[in-house]
């Protein structure tokens, strides 16, 4: 069990945002190979992809490590400390913010920032951030977080400092509402644009 731990908390800690990438680039794939869902869509047309990415929330970059202390630790400190992995973390951290940076720049650039929605909470507490702590408690203060992180405005990653910002005055609750009801209607259109889909309509206006 103890040699499957440490695979799983990374998968677990990047695959939201990674996973986005990676689901730009099925959509590409299926688009270049004439899929008739996308038969209106170029695969280089980005401006109307529509992506939402879940983060799974991070400590406060402040709090999680101290540069101080850091220079004292030796290979096993690198590995495990305070009940976390600062190498894996920082490798992580790292990777989803690469991934994040390269997103939210392709969509700024194609003017359609909208189009791409990071909901991610990086100001969390060390014990709420942990992925080891199971407890009652915990799970009850991430429900909260999540709660909460639903009233906050949308947040960009500031593509100068890299820090996120709040981007404008549409909450993330709102921004969920707005992407599903573009989802409801692309998928009525999908619908009415099926063979099955149009027998339906017309035996439902019969």
């Amino acid at each position: 069990m103890d040699t499957h731990a440490l695979p799983a908390r990374v998968a677990a800690r990047g695959h939201g945002i990674r996973g986005a990438l990676v689901a730009i680039s099925e959509v590409t794939k299926e688009i270049h190979q004439g899929n008739s869902d996308f038969f209106a869509i170029r695969s280089t047309e980005y401006g109307r992809f529509l992506v939402i990415s879940l983060g799974t929330g991070s400590a406060k970059s402040e709090e999680k490590y101290n540069a101080d202390d850091a220079a004292k630790w030796g290979l096993l400190g690198w590995l495990t400390k305070g009940g976390s992995s600062p190498l894996t973390d920082v490798f992580t951290q790292a990777s989803n913010d690469m991934v994040d940076f390269h997103l939210a720049t392709v969509f700024r650039a194609l003017d359609c920032e909208k189009n791409y929605l990071r909901i991610q909470d990086d100001t969390l507490e060390k014990t709420v951030s942990s992925v080891d702590i199971a407890t009652q408690e915990n799970l009850n203060n991430l429900v909260k977080v999540g709660e909460e992180l639903l009233k906050k405005p949308v947040s960009r990653v500031n593509l100068q400092t890299g820090i996120y910002e709040p981007a404008h005055q549409e909450t993330n609750e709102e921004a969920l509402v707005r992407v599903a009801q573009i989802l409801s209607r692309e998928r009525k259109v999908r619908e009415m644009r099926s063979p099955h889909g149009k027998a339906v309509a017309d035996s439902n206006s019969n």
